[in-house]
């Protein structure tokens, strides 16, 4: 049985998959793009992903927060990393930006990268 994370980016991969069938070309150059933004340059990949995580939680998309929680550690984040970048978007997104690290926290639960009672951090 799927979690909730996996569910969310099964969902998000569904709707690529259509998107690439009805518009072709169009994510494959997004894509690229992606990739360009993300590889490493003065920023490395884990900064740029905890960055994508701020913004995500910033604009309040729930897809995008997933996919770059699950990202930034595959990048060798931590969760309390995670968790410090989003306090970048409380002071930028206020209230609705708290709000929405919930989802962060339920994404690092569900892969693995946070207990339920552990405190790490200074933050």
């Amino acid at each position: 049985m799927q979690n909730e994370a996996e569910s969310i980016l099964n969902l998000l991969h569904e709707g690529q998959d259509e998107i690439k069938q009805r518009i072709p070309g169009v994510l494959e150059n997004f894509k690229g793009f992606a990739q360009s933004v993300t590889k490493e340059g003065l920023l490395t990949p884990k900064f740029k992903e905890l960055i994508a995580v701020a913004v995500a939680v910033c604009i309040r998309c729930q897809p995008c927060i997933v996919n770059h929680v699950k990202r930034a550690l595959e990048e060798g984040a931590t969760a309390d990393e995670i968790l410090e970048a989003c306090s970048v978007a409380f002071m930028m997104g206020g209230g609705p930006s708290i709000a929405y690290t919930s989802y962060v926290v339920k994404a690092l639960k569900d892969f693995g990268a946070l207990d339920s009672g552990e405190q790490k951090g200074g933050c």
